[in-house]
């Protein structure tokens, strides 16, 4: 039954606009891969959790965090894989949380999601303005004002962006997977290098050695988290995808696989690397880059322009789905209904993206000229980007079994791991949100006031616009044109 509720087939699909059906396999691929960011996260994401966040312990060891949070990230692909199979969704686990726990609790879900696709953005753009400073430093390139240029690179970055993704979804998702790949090879390659020269005395019992308390392994595996979110933003092109029920599910599955191998690769060469480095290079913003330097500052320089452009394919992906968030939102009402237009060439949610670009790049700008430190900033963005992702996760994993009831196919198993899945989420969430209020941080009372003012936005359209509310969980529907001849049967 359509969304009107009047017959199977429609005449136009709710998400008209958007092109329908371009999308290779590849493409829907690149999205996942750009939005994880897998060389940006292998040279940051265990450089941010080496010395910890949380003042006075030990540091966690990487390969057991990187390993726990993998192994929660599969547990939610798990959960999203079947959602994915059975809907063509354009706002993705926005979508998913609608038709399964309803619209009011999918207001949280899409609130959550937009909060952590833009956290993770304006990470990116800042890691894009420091690796690129970093560069010129490893040039011999002398900057008379490294703030004013990063901020420069930002805006530039931004603006390079917005092009691309107004362009249209598949030169971006190309762009972003060639740039990934020669990242990740240029990532791997230099990491070789640097222990070939190097020829360090491995010892993998220290691989397993836990010298941290159990707070630190909770901060720890929320800032590793980090390094897989955005594996679930191909649910955002159910309507763009060629085969949605085929791809969509087979990305999801196989990114945190793949994206978690290669994180517990670099995570043991790093903390080999990192081990005995001066406490100087440990505690850099750009730890991996000097690590380089003392060997070779050009060297340095190529390992930074390959983390840089790794994190600018990420701030494209991660805006890419945010911006589909939000169209969906515009279309149904429950956000400024100028978010659901879309590109009359390009067919893309053109209005949606730069709506949001403006806000996206003054953040980190303004974090740079605030006199926080990029580490504390990268930190800081990495931390609230992951617990908005989970907050999303935990709500999209809980809808499964009702989701799979709704249409009478949910199974023991479905209600098993609906449950295991956002109850695991949670406890980490918990752990996490706890001790980073213990120790005086605010990240978690920042998301909480997010969802907070998502259930009272929830409750006001529930009140005064029911009929808005009512309307949450669009997705691409079969029109009449999919059929044989355009008529229906």
């Amino acid at each position: 039954m359509s969304a009107r509720r009047d017959r199977f087939i429609t005449p136009h699909s709710p998400v008209e606009g958007l092109r329908r059906r371009k999308l290779a396999f590849l493409p829907v691929f690149a999205q996942a891969v750009a939005a994880v960011a897998p060389a940006g996260a292998m040279a940051v994401i265990p450089a941010l959790v080496y010395p910890t966040v949380v003042p006075g312990s030990a540091s966690p060891n990487l390969v057991l965090t990187f390993g726990a949070a993998m192994t929660v990230m599969i547990l939610v692909s798990f959960c999203l894989r079947p959602m994915a199979k059975r809907m063509a969704a354009v706002s993705g686990l926005y979508s998913y949380t609608a038709k399964g726990l309803g619209q009011r609790t999918a207001i949280t879900a899409g609130w959550s999601a937009i909060f952590g696709y833009g956290l993770v953005a304006m990470a990116s753009l800042l890691a894009v303005g420091i690796y690129a400073a970093q560069m010129m430093i490893n040039l011999g390139i002398s900057l008379p004002d490294p703030k004013i240029f990063m901020a420069l690179v930002i805006l530039a970055a931004t603006a390079f962006a917005c092009f691309l993704m107004i362009r249209g979804v598949q030169i971006s998702a190309w762009f972003t997977l060639m740039v990934e790949c020669l990242a990740i090879g240029l990532l791997t390659a230099l990491m070789i290098a640097y222990f070939a020269l190097n020829t360090p005395t491995l010892n993998f019992e220290n691989f397993f050695l836990w010298e941290g308390d159990q707070d630190v392994l909770w901060i720890g595996i929320v800032v590793a988290v980090s390094a897989f979110v955005g594996f679930e933003s191909a649910t955002t092109l159910g309507g763009e995808a060629q085969k949605p029920f085929i791809s969509i599910p087979r990305t999801i599955t196989w990114t945190p696989i793949l994206a978690g191998t290669l994180y517990l690769l670099a995570a043991i060469t790093q903390d080999l690397a990192l081990h005995d480095a001066p406490t100087s290079v440990r505690d850099s913003s750009t730890p991996l880059s000097d690590l380089f330097a003392q060997t070779s500052p050009l060297l340095a320089a190529v390992l930074d322009l390959g983390i840089a452009a790794s994190w600018f394919a990420c701030a494209i992906a991660s805006l890419s789905a945010l911006a589909r968030v939000l169209f969906c939102m515009g279309r149904e009402g429950v956000a400024p209904r100028i978010m659901g237009r879309a590109h009359a060439s390009y067919r893309t949610p053109s209005m949606a993206i730069m709506v949001v670009m403006p806000v996206v790049a003054a953040v980190p700008i303004a974090v740079i000229f605030s006199g926080i430190s990029p580490h504390q900033g990268l930190v800081l963005f990495f931390t609230l980007g992951a617990y908005g992702y989970l907050g999303t996760y935990i709500l999209a994993s809980a809808s499964l079994p009702f989701f799979l009831h709704r249409i009478g196919e949910d199974t023991y198993a479905s209600w098993i791991i609906g449950i295991v899945t956002p109850l695991t989420l949670g406890f980490v969430l918990w752990k996490a949100a706890t001790v980073s209020t213990d120790t005086g941080n605010l990240h978690a009372l920042i998301y909480a006031g997010v969802l907070l003012a998502s259930v009272v936005y929830a409750l006001v359209l529930h009140l005064r616009l029911p009929e808005r509310l009512a309307s949450v969980g669009v997705y691409d529907e079969s029109q009449d044109s999919d059929l044989f001849l355009g008529r229906p049967s």
